[in-house]
């Protein structure tokens, strides 16, 4: 059984602080190294419920974050800027579950480390009408491929919101958020038996599971800071302004749409960090 793996690290237990998520600094390799136990215990727990073949697809920042001699049951490692499909790179059909590590809530969800992709730019977006994060927005891509999304790992805002769109999915919260730079971890340990429990589950009824119910038809309703970013944005094809801060990206493709919204973030980075 071949499973897809796509970790962020905002989602992490013990991970308050931006300080901790970037960088090279000593919170910032402290923050990797429990990133790494809770993707080496997603690996372990997929491999109990069946798994055979692993590729975990580096997700976060600059997308270099985890040591590939350190990753549990020999998994392939995606890393590296500037992937065509972003956060799904490597997904196709040939792929039997996917799961979302170290994931976090929406921009403006009370979660911690709460954001959408570019926190400078967008301010909401809305999945055929349901507020999402990154986890609904990446789905798009499973269910272009018709692969289930059978796990998400990470704080209380991003499992529900995840649910909120894949009914079904497993999800071990290992945070509970008290503002956005606070919450209240699981111990470590804990944390990491938690998502090896989870994950075994997930992928051993993987089978009877069903690709994201997000079409025929997808609309991605993004409301973004300035007026700037929307014009800018309305440049990509598939993207259509619909308000002086607000963009639609529709479609019965839904890997063109989920392509148009990461094309449109892109193009929008240096106005968004101009502001």
């Amino acid at each position: 059984m071949k499973i897809f793996l796509s970790s962020d690290m905002e989602g992490t237990a013990g991970v308050v602080d931006w300080e901790q998520c970037r960088g090279d600094g000593p919170e910032a390799a402290a923050g990797r190294q429990l990133l790494l136990a809770e993707v080496n215990a997603a690996i372990e727990g997929a491999m109990a419920g069946g798994g055979t073949e692993i590729v975990v697809n580096d997700s976060h920042s600059h997308m270099r974050n985890l040591p590939p001699r350190d990753l549990a049951g020999q998994a392939s490692y995606i890393s590296g800027s500037h992937k065509p499909l972003y956060m799904m790179q490597g997904l196709d059909d040939s792929f039997n579950a996917v799961l979302f590590v170290s994931y976090h809530g929406s921009v403006g969800a009370p979660a911690g480390l709460s954001h959408t992709y570019n926190p400078r730019a967008v301010a909401e977006v809305r999945l055929n009408g349901t507020v999402t994060g990154e986890a609904g927005i990446n789905a798009l891509v499973a269910a272009h491929y018709r692969v289930p999304v059978v796990l998400v790992t990470g704080d209380r805002c991003a499992c529900e919101e995840a649910a909120a769109l894949l009914p079904g999915i497993h999800a071990a919260v290992v945070k509970e958020p008290v503002s956005r730079l606070a919450a209240h971890s699981l111990h470590p340990d804990r944390a990491c038996a938690l998502i090896r429990e989870v994950a075994a589950k997930a992928v051993a009824t993987a089978a009877q599971a069903q690709p994201p119910p997000l079409g025929p038809v997808a609309t991605l309703e993004v409301s973004v800071r300035t007026t700037d970013i929307a014009e800018a944005a309305s440049w990509v094809r598939g993207v259509r302004r619909a308000g002086l801060r607000q963009i639609v990206i529709e479609g019965d493709d839904l890997l063109s749409v989920y392509r148009s919204f990461c094309s449109a973030i892109l193009l929008t980075r240096t106005i968004a960090e101009a502001v």
